[in-house]
């Protein structure tokens, strides 16, 4: 009897310390535990004319993120009559095209940031 309560102590102290682990590990992991899935977008009021410059360029930054994004999805895809190493090789100019251009657009946001931050 001596043994089996002290198995059971033991193997409930390792659950518990498991527990203790994954729970620590969820509470720090982003997402749909703690985030209903919608975003939450926090603005500032500003009483400068600056505001409709700002606006106008992250307009500006969304619509060519579109633009891209949907290009990179066309170009991704197999054309008719295209040999799968032809494609691969494609494929991979495709990416490197890509991600220059996603860095691009993202020193344009990056620029828009710091340029409303130092107007403040």
């Amino acid at each position: 009897m001596k043994i089996v309560a002290q198995k059971v102590i033991i193997y409930s102290m390792l659950g518990l310390m498991q527990v203790g682990m994954f729970s620590s590990v969820a509470a720090a992991a982003p997402g749909p535990l703690h985030n209903s899935g919608s975003q939450q977008i926090v603005q500032l009021d500003r009483h400068d004319g600056h505001d409709n410059r700002d606006n106008d360029r992250r307009r500006q930054h969304d619509e060519r993120m579109r633009q891209e994004n949907e290009r990179h999805k066309r170009e991704m895809r197999r054309h008719p009559n295209e040999g799968r190493r032809a494609w691969r090789e494609r494929q991979e100019r495709e990416r490197e095209r890509h991600d220059r251009e996603l860095r691009e657009i993202g020193a344009l946001l990056l620029g828009i940031a710091i340029g409303s931050a130092s107007n403040d």
